[in-house]
């Protein structure tokens, strides 16, 4: 959070010391009216003013630490002072670190109790230490006395988004839009906290609110698409694709053109991700699928070969090549995927049976039958259709080697 020029304590004793770093201090000069400061405080230690004022030239010079060291040596020699309790607590946000702020904030609240400031930094100290019930409480106070104030509105929002009240917290999210338009997306962090419980609905009445945000388009695309709205989906996530066209996004709007049944589109946008990533294993795997269920056998069979040389221990991608090369007849590479799945120690049934029609259908008869029958033992049972042509093949090339 940005914060104000801390205040400054106009009590200046007649010493021409003090006269002279003061006029300094008002001139921008405070490195110059520190010295000064020090040697007032070395005459009369007990001189609150000096103390102030020394701690308010020391936060102009960005000192924080030493600057607060004065603010508190100024509140045991006066205490109560309000403008000191106040500062020092703004100096303590500005260095992240809350918990200290708070006994000076506290004090400066119950100074003045119904003003602005205080209770705005009070509010913020508490909900960065987690109490956001009472930083709800002093950010309303802070909005009675200003109800257009944006970051007042903005940390309610948050405030009341820390208590678990989501619902509540909306309409200040956009309230402080309204004020400061800087904060437009911080509604999303509502959106994310209905996610997070299972309110997707709710999340994406937010979503709808932020057409220009292309990452809340392309979420409330997904939430329709999760919802069987493909239709729907896909206008949202096209337009989160042409104001961000990343592999994320692309696979999107690919998985709802897929669920819309406009199979060709969804390729279209696979390729996009691929060209975009081409070392990107999964989303070669997404194009090989899909090129493979419009029959498109050998760009399908390109693409699985090169997610295979990404990850050469991945069955899945040896298995899907061998699949499409097989059926698109070039029966000689695919037994060279399947010998790769072999390699790797983890052929299944389906293998066995796959190796045996590929075997069969280059009349290499005997290991054919060895195929078979290796299939039909592993299988037991689990593809009764395609035991059946096992037998069916198994029986016939028996007969035709008896007769060699």
């Amino acid at each position: 959070m940005v914060l104000p020029a801390l205040l400054l304590l106009c009590l200046i004793p007649p010493q021409d010391d003090m006269a002279e770093a003061m006029k300094l201090l008002e001139a921008n000069q405070p490195a110059q009216a520190e010295p000064l400061f020090r040697k007032v405080i070395a005459a009369d230690p007990a001189d609150f003013t000096a103390h102030f004022n020394l701690a308010f030239a020391l936060s102009a010079q960005q000192k924080d630490a030493e600057a607060i060291a004065e603010y508190r040596k100024t509140l045991e020699l006066k205490p109560g002072i309000y403008q000191a309790n106040l500062n020092a607590g703004m100096l303590c946000l500005r260095q992240k670190n809350p918990a200290d702020a708070l006994e000076f904030l506290q004090a400066a609240c119950e100074a003045k109790p119904e003003e602005l400031r205080p209770n705005l930094f009070y509010a913020e100290a508490l909900l960065q230490t987690g109490d956001g019930e009472a930083a709800a409480q002093h950010y309303q106070t802070a909005l009675n006395k200003e109800p257009n104030n944006a970051t007042a509105q903005l940390g309610l929002a948050r405030a009341l988004l820390r208590s678990g009240k989501p619902q509540e917290a909306v309409p200040h999210y956009q309230a402080a839009a309204a004020a400061n338009p800087a904060y437009k997306d911080a509604v999303l962090e509502a959106a994310q906290a209905f996610e997070k419980a299972g309110q997707s609905k709710e999340a994406a009445s937010i979503y709808q609110q932020l057409p220009g945000n292309a990452a809340a388009q392309q979420r409330l695309g997904e939430i329709l698409l999760e919802s069987n709205e493909a239709a729907a989906a896909v206008p949202k996530l096209e337009q989160a694709v042409a104001a961000n066209p990343s592999v994320s996004n692309l696979i999107a709007l690919a998985a709802a053109y897929k669920r819309n049944k406009q199979p060709e589109k969804a390729a279209a946008q696979y390729a996009l991700a691929v060209q975009s990533d081409p070392a990107n294993f999964e989303t070669r795997m997404m194009l090989g699928r899909e090129l493979r269920d419009l029959h498109q056998l050998n760009p399908a069979a390109q693409q699985f070969l090169a997610a295979a040389q990404r990850q050469p221990d991945s069955v899945e991608a040896w298995n899907e090549l061998a699949g499409v090369l097989i059926v698109a007849g070039n029966f000689e590479q695919g037994l060279a995927a399947l010998d790769k799945v072999k390699a790797l120690g983890k052929e299944s049934p389906g293998n066995y049976y796959l190796r045996a029609i590929t075997l069969d259908k280059l009349k290499q008869l005997k290991p054919a039958l060895a195929a078979y029958q290796q299939f039909l033992e592993a299988d037991k049972g689990k593809l009764p259709d395609e035991e059946f042509k096992a037998r069916q093949r198994a029986r016939i090339i028996q007969n035709e080697l008896n007769k060699k």
